[in-house]
């Protein structure tokens, strides 16, 4: 087969390189850092305590690094994805330096900007250096070379589908050489340009003549017993095999691989609040509410200084609303009816029907009743980005006649969230509302939360749909 080239009887190389280059580019951000910040300045301490310093981010580069899995193959891997784990480890290493600096007291002593230019130029090379190894690849995958050959075992939806996504993903240089699939009336057809050649039976002969590097199996989940004949015919080959379970046909949520007491398994609906990230996200939560609280605390007294000038009752109203896992707590709003308004049925949406106090009608419409609820953050009751909560009589309304609608559940009731910086808010349609909560707990990260803030922001309060 064609398409050979030294990275791919060499493909290990690669990721020596980037284990090289990963430390000596901590080094050379730190000399560059020197030659900007330090050259001509007091250093506080003896520039071969610096060189200490260096060498411990060396060692921790070396150690940490491995531990986000920055090493494994880059194939089928995405630039962007590698950029994320890249700042994730990086940023990890950063806080055990100034975590040391501060255990041995000796944190005032060495130069913050040095650190901070340190900390920029380092994530700036070693980006740079991936970059260049990416972009490198690329080129030659563009070209037909570092290509890797696969056979693909089965001819059905999840094959076609496979057959559409290497299509329009060539960076990842893997070439389809054939299908397989036990259906003779397929064998001789195409799929995106490649034949089915026939059924599993002649798979093994197949690979006898041609160099294939992988074989992916994309059959249905019941084909069992074919699989193990399929291994039992190519066990004399030394190919990388995939299995690519069909769980397409699932609604899935946050779906990821794992184990279970050493077992292998697939997770086909989960929280991405498990592990770190529920320490993430709840820092991300305290410190941002806490801040905000700081800087709104003059107009939260001025807004209930107003409600108490302008109509009786307390200052605050409280609602039973239904976060994570499914339990309630009482959602703080600035109080916006009049007293005991609610004493009647409750009622979905109308808005415009629902009586309010002249000022509270402005609180609603600015979103400024919600304040409060940075409060029930603080509590841990809430986060500051999430699906928002509804009611518990709605709740037992809306799952049933709503596919997925506990599943919003799986993460922290927010004060904003994706729907609402779309648009999504108020007497608009629950079901679409679900559906972008949904993206979100599928899609969460840090950077998404921060996207999400800053866009709240960007658009206001103020909303048509805000009541």
């Amino acid at each position: 087969m064609s398409g050979k080239s030294i990275f791919r009887k060499y493909h290990n190389l690669i990721n020596l390189i980037a284990r090289f280059s990963d430390p000596v580019a901590v080094i050379l951000a730190a000399y560059l850092a020197y030659c900007f910040v330090l050259s001509n300045e007091n250093m506080g301490v003896p520039l071969a305590y610096y060189q200490l310093l260096v060498g411990f981010a060396f060692l921790l580069v070396v150690i940490v690094f491995p531990i986000f899995n920055l090493y494994l193959s880059w194939r089928g891997l995405g630039m962007l994805r590698q950029i994320k784990t890249v700042i994730l480890a990086w940023s990890t290493v950063i806080v055990l330096i100034i975590l040391s600096l501060f255990i041995f007291k000796i944190s005032a002593e060495f130069s913050r900007l040095w650190l901070g230019v340190w900390a920029v130029l380092g994530l700036f090379l070693i980006l740079f250096m991936r970059f260049i190894v990416f972009t490198y690849l690329k080129i030659q995958r563009s070209k037909g070379r570092n290509l890797r050959h696969v056979v693909v075992i089965g001819a059905g939806h999840l094959a076609k589908r496979v057959a559409t996504q290497l299509k329009e993903s060539a960076w990842t240089g893997y070439k389809i050489a054939a299908f397989f699939d036990d259906d003779t009336s397929l064998t001789g057809q195409f799929l995106e340009g490649v034949e089915i050649k026939g059924t599993l039976d002649v798979v093994n002969d197949f690979m006898n003549k041609k160099g294939i590097d992988e074989v992916w199996i994309a059959l249905p989940l019941r084909s069992e017993m074919r699989m193990k004949e399929l291994f039992n015919s190519i066990r004399d080959h030394t190919v990388t095999i995939k299995l690519l379970p069909d769980i397409f046909g699932f609604s899935l949520l946050y779906h990821s691989l794992t184990e279970v007491a050493g077992l292998p398994a697939v997770n086909l609906s989960d929280t991405p609040m498990g592990g770190g990230n529920i320490l993430i996200k709840a820092v991300e939560d305290k410190i941002i509410a806490s801040i905000i609280l700081v800087l709104i605390s003059p107009l939260m007294l001025v807004i209930s200084l107003l409600i108490k000038f302008t109509s009786e009752g307390p200052v605050f109203y409280k609602q039973k609303r239904i976060s994570w896992n499914g339990k309630s707590f009482d959602m703080l709003k600035f109080r916006s009816m009049p007293v005991d308004v609610e004493k009647e049925a409750i009622v979905w949406g109308n808005a415009g029907d629902k009586k309010t106090t002249w000022f509270g009608n402005f609180l609603r419409k600015t979103s400024l009743d919600e304040l409060p609820q940075f409060i029930n953050v603080l509590k841990g009751d809430m986060s500051i980005v999430g699906p928002r909560p509804e009611r518990t009589e709605f709740v037992q309304k809306f799952k049933d006649e709503i596919p997925g609608y506990m599943q919003k559940h799986m993460v922290k009731a927010g004060i904003t969230g994706w729907a609402q910086v779309n648009g999504w808010r108020g007497d608009t349609c629950v079901k679409t509302r679900v559906e972008y909560d949904l993206y979100y707990i599928e899609n969460w990260s840090l950077w998404f939360d921060l996207k999400i803030i800053i866009l709240t922001f960007l658009k206001g309060f103020v909303h048509p749909n805000a009541y």
